[in-house]
This record gives structure tokens, C-alpha cells and sequence, in this order.
């Protein structure tokens, strides 16, 4: 429920500041507090405190983001008085999702047994490009489980590289046979 809902937050939200020519500046802000979120457990558990007064929740964010714009606040003052201010950082990690569609902008995930060379990033960013058109923020994933190779993954596309992956296909094929 808390998915729907933050969905239809972070879209007003994007078209007031797209309204005001302001969504870059706001996209910038939800980061800051998706990352703030993310790295502050208490914080987090205060957001969703049912215990904890929701004008303390609000002095707590205007301490901690003073500096964010007055749309970002107004934000804030909206959750607080729906008593939905628990949803902040899913608003906000939407509000992002949404941004990046909106300017044509993708996030690729390239998981890799190791972390990526250059010659691998160029590799991969020459996969992208046969993938998609738009520009992509790319975020290397370590997992040493598929030993070797990469797999990538672009919005609902993927493409798999990974040594892991042939071994099982060469396995499948020989059981088959």
C-alpha cells in the first residue's frame, strides 16, 4: 500500500517542480534524503515511530535538510499532516525513478565476479548501447558467484555474460542429449 501511495506523492511532486522548472534541483534533494535515509537507521526508525510526535519528526528533518528547497519542506509538511511522513524515503526514491523517465535517463546494473576494468566498462557500455538509445547512469555490482563474465541489466532488458550462466547452459545441453 505504502508503494501506491508514495508513487502518487512522488508524481505530485514531480509536476510542481516541473511546473516551476525546478525538478532538476528537487531530484537533486531526494537523493540527499534516499541517501540520508539509507545510511541512518535511527533516523529511519523514527520516520516510522508511531510513538514519536509528529512535530518532533518535523524539527528532526528540518535540522537534518534545512538547506533543501522550499519544495522539498512543503513535502515534508504534507507527509506530516497526512500522517504519512513513514513514506519519506520510498517518496523520494520514486520522485527519482520518475525524474530519470521522465528526462530519458536509465540505470544499468552490470554485475561482474570482480569489480570492472576500463576495458570491461568499454565492453559493456558498447552492450548498451545495442540495448537502448537513452543515456544510462551505469552501477557495478560485485558477486563472485557467477566467476567470470558479466551480466547486464538495463530497465526490463538483461543480458547475461557470465561464465556461470554458459556452464549451466553447456550442462543443460548435455543432459539433454
Amino acid at each position: 500500500m505504502a508503494g501506491r501511495a508514495a508513487i502518487r506523492y512522488a508524481k505530485a511532486v514531480l509536476g510542481l517542480a516541473t511546473e516551476k522548472n525546478l525538478s532538476e534541483v528537487i531530484s537533486g534533494d531526494m537523493v540527499h534524503i534516499v541517501n540520508t535515509i539509507a545510511e541512518h537507521d535511527e533516523l529511519n526508525e523514527m520516520l516510522k515511530s508511531a510513538v514519536i510526535k509528529s512535530d518532533i519528526k518535523h524539527k528532526v528533518l528540518s535540522e537534518l535538510f534545512g538547506d533543501v528547497n522550499g519544495l522539498t519542506k512543503g513535502l515534508f509538511d504534507v507527509l506530516i499532516t497526512n500522517k504519512r511522513i513513514d513514506i519519506l524515503a520510498d517518496v523520494a526514491f520514486k520522485y527519482g525513478e520518475l525524474y530519470d523517465a521522465q528526462i530519458g535517463k536509465e540505470k544499468a546494473t552490470v554485475t561482474t565476479a570482480v569489480p570492472m576494468t576500463s576495458e570491461m566498462e568499454m565492453k559493456v557500455l558498447s552492450k548498451i548501447k545495442e540495448l537502448t538509445d537513452k543515456a544510462v547512469e551505469l552501477e557495478n555490482v560485485v558477486d563472485e558467484g557467477i566467476l567470470g563474465g558479466f551480466i547486464l541489466r538495463v530497465g526490463d532488458k538483461q543480458y547475461n555474460a557470465s561464465i556461470a550462466n554458459q556452464l549451466n547452459r553447456l550442462k543443460r545441453e548435455f543432459t539433454l542429449n
